[in-house]
């Protein structure tokens, strides 16, 4: 859970069912104050990926976060596929990548 930030107390929070069950949630908040940017993750059950409930919450919590004036911003590791192929799946284009240099590595 820690990798994909989703909290139940975050500004927003979709959840995906079948029978029942909650098997995908996605939440959001507000990057910062004085910026209209919301920060999404997104879970999904291992045995329940592949069936499109990621991508309806993505695509769902998105337009909820366009609706309240913000621009949604899904961020993931470019090395995890399934992350990278859900944000395509949910008509997510890539806006630019974010380099995090360690204090260990700077000379």
């Amino acid at each position: 859970m820690d990798d994909a930030s989703v909290e139940l107390d975050h500004w927003a929070v979709f959840g995906s069912f079948e029978q029942d069950r909650l098997v995908s949630a996605a939440s959001m908040y507000p990057w910062e104050d004085d910026v209209q940017i919301a920060d999404l993750g997104v879970l999904t059950l291992t045995p329940f990926r592949g069936k499109g409930h990621a991508r309806k919450l993505v695509r769902s919590i998105c337009k909820y976060a366009y609706d309240q004036g913000y621009e949604p911003q899904y961020r993931c590791q470019l090395d995890n596929q399934a992350s990278v192929s859900l944000a395509k799946a949910a008509g997510l284009t890539l806006f630019g990548k974010w380099d995090v240099v360690s204090p260990d590595s700077a000379e």
